[in-house]
């Protein structure tokens, strides 16, 4: 989770929307990272899925806020880590 903290204070270019961060762990190990660049670009946990590829079945996901459950610009991200 800390990492994901990290990964979002990182980012400054989200504005309007909220800086967020997720990893992908199995296993102990980190198998994808990823954040919010920018407004209607991909969330951070769209980025840290596609990163952990098809590795992504079964692991856990560390978000630094909810996963969002609507579609705006970007499909809901909590149905794409249920997908996974």
């Amino acid at each position: 989770m800390q990492r994901a903290i990290e990964l979002s204070s990182s980012v400054w270019t989200a504005t309007p929307n909220p800086r967020v961060g997720c990893v992908i762990a199995k296993h102990g190990a980190i198998i994808g990272e990823g954040w919010h660049a920018a407004p209607g670009q991909a969330h951070a946990e769209v980025v840290a899925l596609d990163k952990a590829g098809k590795s992504a079945k079964a692991a856990t996901a560390f978000v630094s806020l909810e996963p969002c459950s609507h579609t705006g610009r970007t499909g809901p991200c909590c149905e794409s880590l249920i997908a996974s």
